[in-house]
Formats: structure tokens, sequence, C-alpha cells
């Protein structure tokens, strides 16, 4: 935990906004009687299998970790955010300034950072003006494009366990990569704006069943969730592609519709790689037209044989 006094005049600054407090804060090794927990890593590494044409490759690869955290004032949460546990206080600082919550660091009257089991939790306290604004202002605030989490009140909410999927379709590793070329021809807002994320469904002998653009990643998936149900398409029978990074939200939502594989062309975090070890979801990652890894439950693409703790105690 650190905790730092941001109180006080704070001189007239036009814009750019300066900081006019000093960096870094200092850690407060005890409050209240109880030690201070300490903050995640920002990165983890993970066991991964790779595919290229012709060959399987295991070894380890370094992803970037992913914390729940919420950003409090006077005692009333604002949000809660999935981020890398690194630079919070500027984090802190930055949503509130750019969220209109204060107009600069110095309405903040303190910020402590507060690392606790579900997560982190950003504790600010503002002056009495802009308390009065945000109280006011909250009633009706809706979340920003994409954010994804925004409006739970609660740290465990957001790292709450997802629903276990079981079967699925078995898969080649062709097939893996077949889906994913598939999507940009697929992408039409993509190709006019370059700002768009898709989510798509691929099942075995049909090919791209279903995709949807947004330019927020979770607003994506949601509407492919949608357009399934839509159609009475079971997400159970093929695969799940995202244009994007594979963070905790995006394997909740995905489980939440029962899709047993998801597959997507950017590295997913450690919380994500859990959260789909837990929920029973194949996990695929880093995905292109020639290759693809592996991180959970690889027992559904033909080219993984086992699902089974080995000798070092890891799922496979």
């Amino acid at each position: 935990m650190s905790a730092v006094r941001l109180g006080g005049p704070a001189a007239r600054v036009e814009p750019p906004l300066l900081p006019d407090v000093a960096r870094p804060f200092r850690p407060v090794p005890q409050r209240d009687g109880c030690a201070a927990a300490a903050l995640p890593s920002p990165l983890a590494q993970v066991r991964r299998a790779t595919w290229r044409e012709g060959g399987l490759r295991i070894d380890r690869r370094t992803i970037p970790e992913e914390t729940a955290v919420a950003l409090t004032y006077n005692r009333v949460t604002q949000a809660v955010m999935m981020a890398t546990p690194t630079d919070l206080e500027d984090f802190a600082v930055g949503f509130s300034i750019t969220e209109r919550i204060v107009a600069r660091p110095g309405d903040i009257e303190s910020l402590e950072v507060v690392a606790g089991a579900d997560g982190i939790e950003l504790r600010m306290w503002i002056c009495d003006e802009r308390n009065e604004a945000f109280t006011a202002r909250r009633r009706y605030m809706t979340g920003p494009t994409g954010c994804g989490l925004c409006g739970i009140e609660s740290l465990a909410q957001a790292t709450r366990p997802a629903p276990v999927v079981t079967g699925g379709p078995r898969v080649s590793p062709e097939s893996v990569c077949a889906a994913i070329r598939s999507l940009l021809p697929a992408q039409d807002l993509n190709a006019r704006t370059s700002a768009m994320h898709a989510a798509a469904f691929w099942e075995p002998g049909k090919g791209l069943v279903a995709l949807r653009e947004d330019v927020g990643r979770h607003n994506a998936l949601d509407k492919l969730a949608g357009a399934l149900a839509a159609q009475a398409v079971s997400a159970g029978r093929g695969i799940v592609l995202l244009t994007s990074r594979i963070s905790v939200e995006l394997v909740q939502k995905a489980a939440a519709i029962g899709a047993p594989l998801l597959v997507a062309v950017s590295a997913p975090t450690a919380l994500a790689v859990r959260t789909a070890q837990d929920a029973g979801i194949t996990l695929a990652a880093i995905a292109r037209h020639d290759g693809f890894e592996v991180f959970t439950h690889p027992w559904r693409i033909d080219a993984f044989a086992r699902d089974r703790p080995d000798a070092s105690g890891e799922p496979w």
C-alpha cells in the first residue's frame, strides 16, 4: 500500500496540465495495524505450446498480468477496470482528469493504493467542490466505449468465476489457421477505418458463420453473442475468434455463451489464462495464417494429445 497527501494550494497551470506533486509516492508499511499487501507483478510467465507448419514446440512466454482495479472517490466506487498493476498512481490521477472528475491533481486531497485479495483499490479523497459535482454527475454516467467493466462496484464481481464449458468439437491446427485467415476479408468496417475490433464465429464444415465489429473489443464480442442467439447458433459447435488481446472479461463472456474454443490474434493476460483453465476453455493466441500458440486445454486441437498435469504440476 502507498499513500501521499496531495492537498494544498496549486499553481494555476494552463494547458497542458502538469502534476503539482512530486513522484514517486512512498510506501506505507502498515495501516490500522494491518500489514500492507504487496502489489502484484505486472508480468507473468506461462507455459505455452507453439505449432508452426511442420513442428510443435513447448516452452514459456512472458505475458502481462491483469488485475481488477477499483477507483473510489470519498468512499464511493466510480469504476472497476482491468489493468496492468503498474504506474497506478498515474492511472488514478490521469483517469480522474480525463473523466473530468477533477480539474487538476491538487483537487485530489489524498490517494492510497491498497492491494487486497480481490484486486487493488485506488482510494481517493477529493475536495468538497469536486465531490459535490461528482455525486451529482454520477447518476448520469455511462461506461466509456470498450472499458469492459465500468460500473461494477465490487472487486469480487470483477474476478468472479466463469461458467465451466465442457465438450466442443475437435479441430485440426490447419482449421484454426483457416479460421484466422477468414477474419480480415470479412472486416468491412475495419477495412474502412483501421480502428475496429472484430469478434467472429467459425464452425467446422461451414466456415465463418457470423462476424461483428465495434471500436470496443468487449462490445464486438457482445454483438457476436447477440447475433448467434438471434440465429439460434450454438457457440459450442465451433471457434470464437477475436482480433484483440485476450483479457479476463473476454474469457468470462466466452464462457457465458458456452464457447469451448477461443482464438485471438494477440496474447492473453495471465488472469485470462487462469480463468480459461478453470472454465475448461481451449485458449489459443498469437494466431496467424500459419500458426498459433495454445495456453489451456489443448486436447480440442488434434496436434495436442494430452491434457493432464505433468511432473511439474502444471496443467499440461
